[in-house]
């Protein structure tokens, strides 16, 4: 059974960073291309960035470009997300999921994990 935990999520201010991580289980991680979609209240899910399955292309939504880095382990089954300068519009609850095409992401997706919250307030 395919297992996503996320952690690392808090209550920062605007401008502060946070690391977000991803433990998987119950498939092949290094094998499999990993992607980060985020939720915020009374709105769809919106793909955040993509990794494929050995870490080397990484791929990020226009709104997050420059300010998160994903990244992941595979001798530890985990995934990253730093995200730097963070802004009130980054408030949502993270997922990790498989696979890192945006396109897999609309309005019909939904969750494995529980997620984790980042709220982003002064």
């Amino acid at each position: 059974e395919v297992q996503l935990v996320e952690s690392g999520g808090g209550l920062v201010q605007p401008g502060n960073s946070l690391r977000l991580s991803c433990a998987a289980s119950g498939f092949t991680f290094r094998r499999t291309d990993m992607s980060w979609v985020r939720q915020a209240p009374g709105k769809g899910p919106e793909w955040v960035s993509g990794v494929n399955n050995d870490g080397v292309i990484t791929t990020y939504a226009d709104s997050v470009k420059g300010r998160f880095t994903i990244s992941r382990d595979n001798a530890k089954n985990t995934m990253y997300l730093q995200m730097n300068s963070l802004k009130p519009e980054d408030t949502a609850v993270y997922y990790c999921a498989t696979g890192r095409t945006a396109a897999l992401f609309g309005s019909s997706w939904y969750p494995r994990g529980q997620g984790t919250q980042v709220t982003v307030s002064s």
